[in-house]
Protein backbone atom coordinates (compact mmCIF):
# COMPACT_ATOMS: atom_id res chain seq x y z
CA UNK A 1 0.00 0.00 0.00
CA UNK A 2 1.75 2.80 -1.23
CA UNK A 3 -0.55 5.85 0.13
CA UNK A 4 2.10 7.31 2.25
CA UNK A 5 4.69 7.29 -0.24
CA UNK A 6 3.32 10.39 -1.51
CA UNK A 7 2.55 12.20 1.85
CA UNK A 8 2.04 15.69 1.92
CA UNK A 9 2.61 18.19 4.92
CA UNK A 10 -0.33 19.31 6.89
CA UNK A 11 -1.26 22.12 3.52
CA UNK A 12 -1.37 25.76 3.44
CA UNK A 13 -4.21 27.89 4.64
CA UNK A 14 -5.90 27.72 0.99
CA UNK A 15 -5.70 24.00 1.02
CA UNK A 16 -8.44 21.48 1.74
CA UNK A 17 -8.46 18.46 3.46
CA UNK A 18 -11.36 16.47 1.46
CA UNK A 19 -13.32 13.45 3.30
CA UNK A 20 -14.47 10.93 0.88
CA UNK A 21 -17.25 8.23 1.42
CA UNK A 22 -16.14 4.54 -0.62
CA UNK A 23 -19.55 2.93 -1.29
CA UNK A 24 -21.81 4.81 -3.35
CA UNK A 25 -19.60 7.69 -3.54
CA UNK A 26 -15.95 6.52 -4.88
CA UNK A 27 -16.41 3.14 -5.82
CA UNK A 28 -19.94 1.58 -7.83
CA UNK A 29 -21.89 -1.89 -6.83
CA UNK A 30 -19.00 -3.36 -8.99
CA UNK A 31 -16.02 -2.24 -7.03
CA UNK A 32 -15.50 -0.30 -9.82
CA UNK A 33 -13.67 3.28 -10.18
CA UNK A 34 -14.60 5.47 -12.66
CA UNK A 35 -11.52 7.38 -14.50
CA UNK A 36 -13.66 10.80 -13.86
CA UNK A 37 -12.81 9.96 -10.17
CA UNK A 38 -9.27 8.98 -10.03
CA UNK A 39 -8.48 11.76 -12.44
CA UNK A 40 -10.22 14.28 -10.15
CA UNK A 41 -8.44 12.73 -7.05
CA UNK A 42 -5.04 12.59 -8.46
CA UNK A 43 -5.72 16.14 -9.38
CA UNK A 44 -6.20 17.38 -6.26
CA UNK A 45 -3.59 16.00 -4.48
CA UNK A 46 -1.56 17.62 -7.36
CA UNK A 47 -2.86 20.85 -6.13
CA UNK A 48 -2.10 20.25 -2.86
CA UNK A 49 -5.18 19.38 -0.89
CA UNK A 50 -5.12 16.32 1.22
CA UNK A 51 -7.72 13.29 0.89
CA UNK A 52 -8.89 10.89 3.13
CA UNK A 53 -10.63 7.88 2.76
CA UNK A 54 -13.74 7.86 5.18
CA UNK A 55 -15.29 4.74 5.15
CA UNK A 56 -17.37 2.02 6.85
CA UNK A 57 -15.00 -0.57 5.40
CA UNK A 58 -12.14 -1.52 7.45
CA UNK A 59 -8.84 -1.42 6.66
CA UNK A 60 -8.74 -5.20 4.72
CA UNK A 61 -11.57 -3.91 2.38
CA UNK A 62 -9.69 -1.18 0.91
CA UNK A 63 -7.65 -2.63 -1.88
CA UNK A 64 -4.47 -1.95 -3.62
CA UNK A 65 -6.55 -0.17 -6.19
CA UNK A 66 -8.30 2.11 -4.24
CA UNK A 67 -4.69 3.33 -2.09
CA UNK A 68 -2.99 3.55 -5.73
CA UNK A 69 -4.94 6.27 -6.30
CA UNK A 70 -3.39 8.16 -4.04
CA UNK A 71 -4.40 9.28 -0.37
CA UNK A 72 -3.09 10.81 3.07
CA UNK A 73 -4.89 8.28 5.55
CA UNK A 74 -8.09 6.79 6.49
CA UNK A 75 -11.05 7.01 8.52
CA UNK A 76 -12.39 3.43 8.13
CA UNK A 77 -14.76 0.74 10.43
CA UNK A 78 -16.92 4.43 10.28
CA UNK A 79 -14.76 6.34 12.29
CA UNK A 80 -13.83 3.47 14.35
CA UNK A 81 -9.74 3.29 12.53
CA UNK A 82 -7.81 6.77 12.09
CA UNK A 83 -4.41 6.59 10.20
CA UNK A 84 -2.99 9.81 9.06
CA UNK A 85 -0.20 8.96 6.78
CA UNK A 86 2.10 6.58 8.24
CA UNK A 87 0.82 6.83 12.11
CA UNK A 88 -2.33 5.13 12.99
CA UNK A 89 -4.21 7.52 15.65
CA UNK A 90 -6.28 4.87 17.19
CA UNK A 91 -8.32 1.88 16.77
CA UNK A 92 -11.41 1.12 18.25
CA UNK A 93 -12.43 -2.28 19.37
CA UNK A 94 -15.98 -4.15 20.28
CA UNK A 95 -15.53 -5.61 23.62
CA UNK A 96 -15.23 -9.43 23.09
CA UNK A 97 -18.02 -9.92 25.46
CA UNK A 98 -20.47 -8.20 23.34
CA UNK A 99 -18.66 -10.31 20.10
CA UNK A 100 -19.70 -13.36 21.56
CA UNK A 101 -23.97 -12.12 21.86
CA UNK A 102 -23.74 -10.77 18.39
CA UNK A 103 -22.05 -13.96 16.88
CA UNK A 104 -24.66 -16.33 19.14
CA UNK A 105 -27.55 -14.04 18.12
CA UNK A 106 -27.17 -13.97 14.45
CA UNK A 107 -26.16 -17.94 14.27
CA UNK A 108 -29.24 -18.56 16.11
CA UNK A 109 -31.44 -16.15 13.95
CA UNK A 110 -29.91 -17.86 10.58
CA UNK A 111 -28.49 -13.94 10.06
CA UNK A 112 -25.53 -13.76 7.42
CA UNK A 113 -22.90 -11.52 8.22
CA UNK A 114 -19.22 -11.12 8.94
CA UNK A 115 -16.22 -9.77 11.25
CA UNK A 116 -14.38 -6.75 10.50
CA UNK A 117 -10.88 -6.23 12.07
CA UNK A 118 -7.70 -5.04 10.75
CA UNK A 119 -6.80 -9.13 10.87
CA UNK A 120 -9.31 -9.85 8.07
CA UNK A 121 -12.52 -10.22 7.47
CA UNK A 122 -14.29 -13.10 8.96
CA UNK A 123 -17.20 -14.36 7.14
CA UNK A 124 -20.13 -16.51 8.27
CA UNK A 125 -20.89 -20.05 7.33
CA UNK A 126 -23.49 -19.17 4.47
CA UNK A 127 -22.14 -16.04 3.73
CA UNK A 128 -20.18 -17.04 0.52
CA UNK A 129 -23.05 -18.55 -1.47
CA UNK A 130 -24.82 -15.81 -0.41
CA UNK A 131 -22.57 -12.64 -1.69
CA UNK A 132 -22.06 -14.82 -4.89
CA UNK A 133 -25.77 -14.71 -6.09
CA UNK A 134 -26.30 -11.39 -4.59
CA UNK A 135 -23.18 -10.04 -6.57
CA UNK A 136 -22.89 -12.17 -9.76
CA UNK A 137 -26.41 -14.40 -9.81
CA UNK A 138 -27.40 -18.18 -10.26
CA UNK A 139 -24.22 -19.61 -10.73
CA UNK A 140 -25.02 -23.14 -11.16
CA UNK A 141 -28.18 -22.26 -13.29
CA UNK A 142 -27.41 -19.19 -15.63
CA UNK A 143 -24.31 -19.43 -17.81
CA UNK A 144 -23.72 -15.45 -17.92
CA UNK A 145 -23.55 -15.40 -14.34
CA UNK A 146 -20.90 -18.22 -13.98
CA UNK A 147 -19.13 -16.58 -16.83
CA UNK A 148 -18.78 -13.33 -14.55
CA UNK A 149 -18.14 -15.26 -11.46
CA UNK A 150 -15.12 -17.21 -13.01
CA UNK A 151 -13.68 -14.43 -15.23
CA UNK A 152 -14.31 -10.99 -13.24
CA UNK A 153 -15.16 -12.18 -9.35
CA UNK A 154 -15.86 -8.93 -6.98
CA UNK A 155 -12.47 -8.17 -5.22
CA UNK A 156 -14.58 -8.44 -2.09
CA UNK A 157 -14.88 -12.21 -2.41
CA UNK A 158 -11.51 -12.54 -1.72
CA UNK A 159 -11.20 -10.30 0.54
CA UNK A 160 -13.31 -12.18 3.12
CA UNK A 161 -11.90 -15.29 5.19
CA UNK A 162 -14.15 -18.51 5.26
CA UNK A 163 -14.35 -21.46 7.27
CA UNK A 164 -13.29 -19.92 10.70
CA UNK A 165 -15.27 -22.39 13.22
CA UNK A 166 -14.42 -20.22 16.05
CA UNK A 167 -15.79 -16.74 15.03
CA UNK A 168 -15.10 -14.87 18.77
CA UNK A 169 -12.11 -12.76 17.69
CA UNK A 170 -11.01 -10.35 19.96
CA UNK A 171 -9.78 -7.38 17.33
CA UNK A 172 -13.67 -6.65 16.26
CA UNK A 173 -13.70 -3.35 15.11
CA UNK A 174 -17.11 -3.46 13.45
CA UNK A 175 -19.69 -6.36 11.79
CA UNK A 176 -21.64 -6.36 9.21
CA UNK A 177 -24.86 -8.45 8.48
CA UNK A 178 -26.89 -8.86 5.25
CA UNK A 179 -30.80 -8.68 5.16
CA UNK A 180 -32.76 -11.68 6.76
CA UNK A 181 -36.39 -12.25 7.94
CA UNK A 182 -35.70 -10.34 11.04
CA UNK A 183 -36.42 -6.70 10.66
CA UNK A 184 -33.77 -4.44 11.12
CA UNK A 185 -35.62 -2.63 14.40
CA UNK A 186 -35.51 -5.90 16.10
CA UNK A 187 -31.50 -6.08 15.71
CA UNK A 188 -31.32 -2.56 16.49
CA UNK A 189 -33.65 -3.10 19.80
CA UNK A 190 -31.60 -6.69 20.89
CA UNK A 191 -28.22 -4.50 20.81
CA UNK A 192 -29.41 -1.13 22.44
CA UNK A 193 -26.55 0.27 24.52
CA UNK A 194 -23.98 -2.23 23.11
CA UNK A 195 -23.43 -1.41 19.31
CA UNK A 196 -24.54 1.70 17.51
CA UNK A 197 -26.90 -0.37 14.70
CA UNK A 198 -27.38 1.52 11.54
CA UNK A 199 -28.36 0.87 8.36
CA UNK A 200 -25.81 -0.77 5.61
CA UNK A 201 -24.37 1.73 2.69
CA UNK A 202 -24.48 -1.73 0.01
CA UNK A 203 -27.32 -1.39 -1.66
CA UNK A 204 -27.02 -5.30 -2.76
CA UNK A 205 -27.19 -6.39 1.11
CA UNK A 206 -31.02 -5.26 1.44
CA UNK A 207 -32.74 -2.64 2.86
CA UNK A 208 -32.07 -4.42 6.68
CA UNK A 209 -28.79 -4.71 6.06
CA UNK A 210 -27.00 -3.20 8.58
CA UNK A 211 -23.94 -2.66 10.62
CA UNK A 212 -22.96 -2.80 14.19
CA UNK A 213 -20.49 -0.29 15.28
CA UNK A 214 -18.42 0.67 18.92
CA UNK A 215 -20.91 2.95 20.46
CA UNK A 216 -20.09 7.28 19.53
CA UNK A 217 -18.43 5.91 17.17
CA UNK A 218 -18.96 7.90 13.47
CA UNK A 219 -16.91 9.72 11.24
CA UNK A 220 -17.34 13.24 11.83
CA UNK A 221 -15.74 12.16 15.59
CA UNK A 222 -12.78 11.17 13.79
CA UNK A 223 -12.80 13.91 11.60
CA UNK A 224 -12.21 16.45 14.71
CA UNK A 225 -9.43 13.91 15.74
CA UNK A 226 -7.62 14.43 12.32
CA UNK A 227 -8.15 17.89 12.26
CA UNK A 228 -6.62 18.05 16.09
CA UNK A 229 -3.46 16.03 14.92
CA UNK A 230 -3.10 18.26 11.96
CA UNK A 231 -3.98 21.14 13.69
CA UNK A 232 -6.17 22.39 10.89
CA UNK A 233 -9.36 24.12 11.09
CA UNK A 234 -13.00 22.82 10.37
CA UNK A 235 -13.58 25.75 7.83
CA UNK A 236 -11.18 23.76 5.59
CA UNK A 237 -12.99 20.40 5.08
CA UNK A 238 -15.42 19.06 2.60
CA UNK A 239 -17.16 16.06 2.69
CA UNK A 240 -18.90 14.11 0.21
CA UNK A 241 -21.14 10.41 1.09
CA UNK A 242 -24.21 8.81 -0.16
CA UNK A 243 -25.54 6.47 2.97
CA UNK A 244 -26.82 7.25 6.32
CA UNK A 245 -23.52 6.82 8.15
CA UNK A 246 -22.15 9.76 6.21
CA UNK A 247 -24.86 11.77 7.75
CA UNK A 248 -22.33 13.44 10.64
CA UNK A 249 -19.96 13.86 8.78
CA UNK A 250 -21.78 16.24 6.31
CA UNK A 251 -23.42 18.10 9.25
CA UNK A 252 -19.76 18.73 10.43
CA UNK A 253 -17.68 19.18 7.74
CA UNK A 254 -17.28 23.19 6.28
CA UNK A 255 -18.74 21.70 2.88
CA UNK A 256 -21.31 18.73 2.83
CA UNK A 257 -21.75 16.68 -0.80
CA UNK A 258 -24.27 14.24 -1.19
CA UNK A 259 -24.24 12.16 -4.39
CA UNK A 260 -26.91 12.09 -6.49
CA UNK A 261 -28.68 8.62 -5.77
CA UNK A 262 -27.26 9.40 -1.90
CA UNK A 263 -30.67 8.80 0.84
CA UNK A 264 -33.30 11.31 1.04
CA UNK A 265 -31.70 12.24 5.03
CA UNK A 266 -28.95 13.13 3.69
CA UNK A 267 -29.65 15.41 0.75
CA UNK A 268 -31.66 17.57 3.17
CA UNK A 269 -28.70 18.29 5.26
CA UNK A 270 -26.00 18.83 2.46
CA UNK A 271 -24.96 21.88 1.11
CA UNK A 272 -24.92 20.54 -2.15
CA UNK A 273 -26.29 17.33 -4.77
CA UNK A 274 -24.07 16.10 -7.46
CA UNK A 275 -24.50 13.79 -9.86
CA UNK A 276 -24.24 9.37 -9.08
CA UNK A 277 -21.13 7.66 -9.87
CA UNK A 278 -22.29 6.81 -13.35
CA UNK A 279 -22.95 10.73 -13.69
CA UNK A 280 -18.83 11.47 -12.73
CA UNK A 281 -20.55 12.98 -9.31
CA UNK A 282 -17.44 13.15 -7.44
CA UNK A 283 -15.58 14.37 -10.50
CA UNK A 284 -17.85 17.27 -10.81
CA UNK A 285 -18.02 18.21 -6.96
CA UNK A 286 -14.51 18.88 -7.24
CA UNK A 287 -14.65 20.94 -10.04
CA UNK A 288 -17.71 23.09 -8.53
CA UNK A 289 -15.81 23.36 -5.09
CA UNK A 290 -12.37 24.37 -6.86
CA UNK A 291 -10.53 21.38 -5.85
CA UNK A 292 -9.33 20.92 -9.58
CA UNK A 293 -9.74 22.74 -12.74
CA UNK A 294 -11.26 21.26 -16.35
Amino acid sequence: MNHAEDARSTGTASSKLVFIDIDGTLVDDYGTVPESAIRACKQARANGHRLYLCTGRSKPEIYDAIWDIGFDGLIGAGGGYVECDTETLYHKQVSEEDVRHMVDFFEQHGIDFYLESNAGLYASRNLRDRLIALIHGDILNDPGARDRFENSPHPFLGALTYGETHLYKSDVNKVCFLESDLPFDVIKTEFEGKFEVLQCTVPIFGKDSGELAVPGVHKAVAIADVLVHLNRSVADTIAIGDGLNDLEMLQYCAVGIAMGDARAELKVVADHVTGTIAEDGLYRSFLKYGLIAE
